[in-house]
């Protein structure tokens, strides 16, 4: 998983799972993540971000033990300007309803120059991803729009992100949710290898308006 996106892959292009016989979830909250939250947490992102399909189902144990340690240590720093959220759901099945997490999303500060440690800095959103049994249901722009408070929590009117350009289904939501596009960005695989370019998003909040509305 690359921390540098943040984008949903299509129902298709994910590994089915045991999430996938889940009922539909009748309500969802977003808090902070928690150590416990881990393990699911990992199963989710690598799910998302990753295919267990023919020889690739033997590195996904790795891959998501990876995935688990790295989003360890980010938790674990305590960064006054770093949030991993979750989006919780309670899932209502013939055994009575019950938590579970179903969707996670970290938001960060980045600097303006990257060769410039104390430079402008700006938040932005990564690593946005719901669990396939719950997609569609509103759960990753519950998970935006808590960004968007964070984002205003921090004292900046401003939010970043990446995406792929081939990627429609993340294009239309955050185009739904405010976002623009700020620029196209060219790699050596765009030119040489056909690679989709990363498009890095905008979001503005109107000083003038309500809180989390948009310009």
């Amino acid at each position: 998983m690359n921390p540098c996106f943040s984008f949903l892959m299509p129902d298709e292009l994910t590994p089915k799972s045991q999430d996938a016989l889940m009922p539909i979830a009748s309500h969802f909250t977003i808090r902070t993540a928690q150590e416990q939250d881990l393990t699911l947490l990992a199963e989710i992102l690598t799910e998302s971000f990753h295919s267990c399909r023919g020889m690739l189902r033997w590195v996904y144990p790795i891959l998501r033990l990876g995935i688990y340690e790295d989003l360890r240590n980010r938790i674990r720093t305590n960064s006054p300007h770093y949030a991993c959220l979750v989006a919780v759901a309670t899932i209502s099945g013939v055994s009575g309803a019950r938590e579970r997490v179903v969707g996670t999303v970290e938001l960060s500060l980045r600097h303006l120059s990257p060769w410039r440690s104390n430079g402008s800095q700006y938040p932005y959103v990564s690593n946005l991803a719901v669990s396939k049994s719950c997609r569609r249901q509103g759960v990753a722009q519950e998970l935006l729009k808590a960004c968007d408070r964070k984002s205003l929590e921090w004292g900046f009117p401003d939010l970043y992100l990446h995406v792929l350009e081939n990627n429609h289904q993340a294009r239309q939501l955050y185009l739904k949710t405010g976002y623009q596009l700020h620029r196209v960005e060219h790699s050596c695989g765009t030119w040489f290898l056909r690679h989709p370019k990363r498009l890095f998003l905008h979001k503005h909040f109107n000083p003038g308006g309500t809180k989390g509305e948009t310009g």
